[in-house]
């Protein structure tokens, strides 16, 4: 259960103010708050985790225990790069209503953010890689929601920017704990 639990907190605070919550708040904004926007937001979610989820547990499977434990490194270590990366201030300017685009642009967001790489991590090194999943599901789901519920208004605010920013040092901390750990220079 911890493998859900940190998942669902994982993907959830690193997915405050990130492209696919902003992407959904905008849309939102333009297109006002339909359902399917929201339904497609947890699908892709849903999706997303699951990918994410299967390709840690695959992976590690095929990995020595110091191999998996750099795996698991370098997921996180991704994660702090993408948390670190400043996004850009984007507005659609003829915001699609077909639901297939916004699905796909979407699904190609949270494939590269630091949700889903956190969602490899701990998939990677959790025995059940399967609660990961659901967590990072949830959490994702749940970020979507905000941003849905009109995060545009306090996503771009400074303090969004600097707890992202907060949030990559401390996965980078963590990442290289596990790195050294696994060269055997930490115990």
């Amino acid at each position: 259960m911890s493998a859900f639990f940190l998942a669902f907190l994982g993907v959830l605070l690193t997915s405050i103010g990130s492209r696919d919550q902003l992407l959904v708040a905008h849309l939102a904004g333009k297109l006002g708050r339909s359902n399917a926007l929201l339904a497609v937001g947890w699908a892709i979610s849903i999706v997303s985790a699951a990918v994410m989820a299967w390709g840690g547990h695959a992976v590690a499977g095929m990995l020595a225990p110091s191999a998996k434990s750099m795996l698991v490194a370098m997921a996180l270590f991704l994660a702090a790069i993408e948390l670190a990366w400043k996004i850009p201030d984007f507005t659609a300017r003829e915001p699609t209503r077909s639901l297939f685009p916004i699905a796909a642009v979407l699904l190609v967001r949270q494939l590269s953010d630091a949700g889903r790489f956190l969602v490899f991590a701990i998939a990677a090194a959790a025995p059940a890689a399967i609660l990961s999943g659901i967590g990072g599901a949830i959490g994702g789901g749940a970020a979507i929601t905000l941003g849905w519920l009109g995060a545009e208004q306090w996503a771009a605010r400074p303090v969004v920017r600097w707890l992202r920013l907060a949030l990559a040092a401390l996965v980078l901390v963590a990442a290289t704990i596990i790195a050294l750990s696994a060269r055997g220079l930490v115990n």
